[in-house]
C-alpha cells in the first residue's frame, strides 16, 4: 500500500519516507479496512444492466450484491471511523448538495418510488466517502486500491473471454467485449481498462512501481480495450495522459522521454496503419450513424425540445434510470439536466471547476498529474456517458482525484539526518508493485 509501516510511511503524511535502519515500525496511516471499503464502492458501481452472462444472474440477485456491497462499505467505514472524523473536502460538500437537490426533485415521486430508493443510495455512497476523507492525505494509498480492485473486475472479464469467447463477444453488441460472468458492458469494461493503465503509466513515471508490475496491468489492458472497440475510453486515455504528463514535464525527465517516444509512436501508427484505425474507429458504421453518435443524438434533442415546467428545469424529475422514452441519455450533463434540472448542472460543473482549478494551482508532482489524468477522463467521458450524477465509477474517480489533492496531515518531522538510498533496504525503497 502507498503508506506502509513495513516500508517507512508516515502516519498520515506521503507514502515515501526515509527511516533510520532498524528503526521500530510506525503505526499505519491507513488501515488495510479502508481499502476494502474503497473496493465494495467500486463492486456497487458495476451495475446490473448489460450482457447476458454464461451463468445466467437474476437481475434482483446482482442488485442485492451490489446494494449489500454499499451497505457493507458504510457499515465498515462507521466501524474503523466511529468518531467521525472528516477532513473539509470542497469535494464531498458539492455532492452532499447535489444529493440534496437530487432528494427535493425526487420528493414528488414523477420518477416512481425508485427514486428515493436511488436517493438512499447516493446517501450511502456520499456518507461513506465522508467517513473515508479523514485518511485522504494526498498519496497514492487510495490509487493503489482503485487499480487494484478495477484489475480484478478486468480479470473477471479475461476469464469469461477464456471460458466461452462466443458468449464475450456476442454479435448483440457487434462483436465487442463484454462481461461474460459479471453482465458488463463495452463502455465498462473500456472505462475501468483505461484508468487503471493511465494510473499505472503515471505510476511508473514516478517510479511508485516497477516495470515488470507496470507491464503486468497495462498490457492486459489495453488487450481488452482494443477489444471493447470503446471510442470514448480510447479517447479519454489519450488526451487524458497528454494533460497529465505534460504537467510533469518539466520536472520529470523520465515524462519527458515517455511524451516523446509516444508522439512519435503516434505519429509513425497514423502513417502506416491509418486504414486499420480507421476500420477500428468506426465500427462498421456508417458516416450518418456515426455523425449521429450511434443514434445519441436523436435522444438529446427530443430531450431538450420536450416541455418543461420551471420546477422541472430548476429540479428535474428526480433520479431515475438515465433514460428518456426508453433510450440511454448517455450524456451526464443531459442526464444531470433531466433528472436534477439546472441546479444539479450547475453543481456537476462546480466539481469539475473545482477540482480542476485546485489540481492547476498544485506545485508539479505525481499526485497532481493522477489527479489532472482522472478529471480530464471524466470530463471527456461525460459527453457521451452518464454517471456524474448519481453513484457511479466516474463518481469515483473524481474522489479519487480530491483524495490526491488533499493536503497532507501534519505529522511530526523524523530527526534523524537524510539516508543516502543505496543504504536503504529494499523494503524502505519508493518503488512498490501495485
Amino acid at each position: 500500500m502507498g503508506v506502509d509501516l513495513t516500508r517507512g510511511g508516515l502516519p498520515g503524511g506521503p507514502d515515501t519516507a526515509a527511516t533510520q535502519p532498524g528503526a521500530a515500525p510506525r503505526p499505519a496511516g491507513t488501515p488495510r479496512i479502508v481499502g476494502i471499503v474503497w473496493g465494495l464502492l467500486i463492486l456497487n458501481t458495476l451495475g446490473s444492466a448489460g450482457a447476458k452472462t454464461i451463468v445466467p444472474l437474476p437481475r434482483s440477485l446482482i442488485q442485492m450484491v451490489t446494494m449489500g456491497a454499499l451497505v457493507s462499505a458504510f457499515a465498515l467505514a462507521l466501524a474503523v471511523n466511529l468518531r467521525l472524523r472528516i477532513r473539509a473536502s470542497a469535494y464531498v460538500f458539492l455532492l452532499t448538495l447535489l444529493l440534496v437537490a437530487s432528494v427535493i426533485s425526487s420528493a414528488n415521486l414523477e420518477s416512481g418510488f425508485g427514486a428515493l430508493f436511488r436517493c438512499f443510495r447516493l446517501t450511502l455512497f456520499v456518507g461513506t466517502l465522508w467517513l473515508l476523507s479523514r485518511w485522504w492525505d494526498g498519496s497514492v494509498t487510495f490509487v493503489r486500491h482503485h487499480i487494484r480492485m478495477y484489475f480484478a473486475v478486468l480479470g473477471s472479464v479475461a476469464v469469461g473471454l477464456a471460458v466461452s469467447p462466443g458468449a464475450a463477444l456476442p454479435d448483440l453488441y457487434g462483436g465487442r467485449l463484454v462481461g461474460a460472468l459479471w453482465p458488463l458492458t463495452p463502455p465498462q469494461i473500456g472505462q475501468y481498462a483505461a484508468v487503471i493503465i493511465g494510473l499505472t503509466v503515471l505510476l511508473l513515471l514516478g517510479r511508485r512501481t516497477d516495470g515488470t508490475s507496470a507491464a503486468v496491468v497495462i498490457v492486459p489492458s489495453l488487450v481488452l480495450l482494443a477489444l471493447t472497440h470503446t471510442r470514448t475510453a480510447t479517447l479519454g486515455l489519450l488526451l487524458g495522459l497528454a494533460l497529465a504528463i505534460c504537467s510533469l514535464i518539466l520536472t520529470s525527465a523520465a515524462a519527458r522521454r515517455f511524451f516523446t517516444w509516444t508522439v512519435l509512436c503516434v505519429v509513425v501508427a497514423a502513417v502506416g496503419f491509418a486504414s486499420a484505425l480507421q476500420s477500428w474507429f468506426l465500427r462498421g458504421q456508417s458516416k450518418e450513424n456515426f455523425s449521429s453518435l450511434t443514434g445519441r443524438a436523436k435522444v438529446w434533442d427530443a430531450l431538450l425540445a420536450a416541455p418543461r415546467s420551471t420546477t422541472e428545469q430548476l429540479f428535474g424529475v428526480g433520479l431515475g434510470d438515465k433514460s428518456y422514452g426508453g433510450l440511454p441519455i448517455d450524456n451526464s450533463w443531459l442526464a444531470v439536466y433531466n433528472e436534477q434540472g439546472l441546479i444539479g448542472v450547475t453543481l456537476v460543473a462546480l466539481i469539475i471547476v473545482v477540482l480542476g482549478g485546485v489540481a492547476l494551482l498544485r506545485p508539479p508532482s505525481l499526485q497532481r498529474a493522477c489527479a489532472i489524468f482522472l478529471i480530464s477522463y471524466c470530463a471527456i467521458a461525460s459527453y457521451t456517458e452518464a454517471g456524474l450524477g448519481d453513484a457511479s465509477p466516474y463518481l469515483l474517480h473524481l474522489a479519487l482525484a480530491a483524495s490526491l489533492l488533499a493536503a497532507p496531515a501534519e505529522a511530526a518531522p523524523l530527526s534523524t539526518p537524510d539516508v543516502p538510498r543505496r543504504h536503504i533496504p529494499r523494503w524502505a525503497r519508493r518503488s512498490e508493485v501495485i
